[in-house]
C-alpha cells in the first residue's frame, strides 16, 4: 500500500467545504442542483456533480 503525503494546501483545496462553496457557485450560475459527493480517492476525496451519485453512501450534500 502506497502512502500519499499532501501538502498544507492541497488539503485545503480538496477539502468538503471548498468542494461545497464550489457546488454553491454552480448552482448560483447554472440554476441546477448540484450533489457533492466522496470518491475513495485521497488527491481528491470530494468533488462536485450535476447527477446524483449511484451509491447513496457517497452523497455528502445537495446544494438545490
Amino acid at each position: 500500500m502506497t502512502v500519499i503525503a499532501l501538502s498544507a494546501r492541497r488539503s485545503s483545496l480538496a477539502s468538503f467545504e471548498n468542494a461545497y462553496a464550489v457546488a454553491i457557485q454552480l448552482r448560483e450560475n447554472t440554476g441546477i442542483d448540484q450533489f457533492v459527493v466522496r470518491t475513495d480517492n485521497p488527491i481528491q476525496p470530494f468533488r462536485v456533480s450535476r447527477c446524483r451519485p449511484h451509491h447513496p453512501e457517497h452523497l455528502l450534500a445537495l446544494v438545490a
